[in-house]
């Protein structure tokens, strides 16, 4: 099979669909892998590395996208809906839940596209979600602090404080994935860490994480509005697989936050869960509002590309090169791959994206 890897125009996403060993995995297997010049120069990957590899580059995005099998990082832009041909395998990240355009133009453009966020093990793990979702969460934090710091608009407070000096207090809304490696480095900084989630059984396995060191709390409105006034750090951790995540945070209470303090939401992708938070990019990641420095980049994991490269890699390979030995017969064969369908020939398919657009579900 022809895989074409185009070069990622998101926003300062050095990510790339695959790294010269996936290339050289899927050569060795007898198909053929297009990569659009400097696609991973800025994961560390020269054109030269993936021609080792068995690799094809091609200078135009037109000679990457007209191949059997698309594999990406993130979403089509609308720069790349007119490449996007009729049967053709995309296999990406693809939050439809939050974007009803691309939505629409996948099902007019008759591809059959796979959504890496909602591929999905018979446990409930979301396999090509975890290892972003690891590093968002690690990163949320990391940003946090940095914006926090006067000369970024934040408050000035440092998180692990000092001798004499309370720390600072880190709010995170959701216990999965993104909220445990929060958690992580917000203990591993010393700062104040509380959690709030409404599953009690997760809350417990938290507990045998980080023990004493971190503050469970059972997540409701009563509860979210007497912990968030005093946060310096608040992590929005949530998600509904497939769906839009729900607002936890409205702009009343945003309102009674500190100035200064900070709010990272790693649901933006899905749509956000707090009410006052929008998009932004890696070039202009904050604006203010209420008082309030917002984050709302909904591509972390591009601030480290060498490392979530890899990462991601990791976990989609096997996956691609199911889709490229088998082609659409692959989701037939894997269950869990054929979770991952939203969109087929013109119909809106995923269970989950067509509750959110049931216009578009007919």
């Amino acid at each position: 099979m022809e895989i074409g890897v185009p070069k990622e125009i998101k926003d300062l996403e050095f990510r790339v669909g695959l790294s010269p060993t996936s290339v050289r995995a899927c050569s060795d297997k007898g198909h053929t892998v297009f990569v659009e010049t400097n696609a991973g120069a800025g994961a560390g990957f020269a054109d030269e590395d993936y021609i080792e590899a068995g690799a094809k580059i091609v200078s135009k995005p037109a000679d990457v996208w007209n191949r059997q099998l698309i594999v990406k990082v993130k979403e089509p832009l609308p720069a790349e809906y007119p490449l996007i041909e009729k049967e053709q395998l995309l296999f990406t990240y693809l939050h439809l839940a939050a974007d009803r355009t691309l939505t629409e133009h996948l099902i007019n453009s008759g591809v059959q596209a796979i959504a890496y966020e909602t591929v999905e093990l018979p446990d409930r793990k979301l396999p090509l979600l975890t290892p972003m979702s690891i590093i968002a969460g690690r990163l949320a934090v990391q940003f946090g602090a940095r914006f926090l710091e006067r000369q970024q608009g934040g408050r000035g407070v440092l998180l692990g404080g000092v001798p004499g000096v309370r720390p600072g207090k880190v709010v995170i809304l959701g216990g999965g994935i993104v909220g445990t490696e929060a958690a992580r480095i917000a203990v591993g900084m010393g700062a104040r860490v509380q959690i709030l989630d409404v599953n009690v059984d997760r809350l417990a396995y938290l507990e045998t994480l980080f023990g004493s060191r971190v503050e469970y709390l059972y997540s409701s409105p009563l509860q979210i509005e007497a912990v968030v006034p005093d946060a310096d750090l608040l992590i929005g951790a949530v998600l509904v697989l497939g769906k839009r995540a729900p607002v936890l945070l409205s702009r009343k209470f945003v309102a009674k936050m500190q100035p200064g303090s900070v709010i990272v939401d790693v649901a933006v992708d899905q749509g956000g869960c707090v009410e006052t938070l929008r998009v932004t990019s890696h070039t202009n990641p904050t604006y203010v509002e209420e008082g309030v420095v917002h984050y709302g980049v909904p591509n972390m994991p591009g601030a480290v590309p060498w490392t979530a490269t890899q990462a991601l890699n990791n976990s989609t390979l096997p996956y691609v090169l199911q889709l490229a030995n088998n082609g659409i017969k692959a989701l037939e064969m894997n269950p869990s791959l054929a979770k991952g369908l939203n969109v087929q020939n013109h119909r809106l398919v995923h269970p989950a994206v067509r509750e959110v657009f049931p216009d578009l579900a007919d």
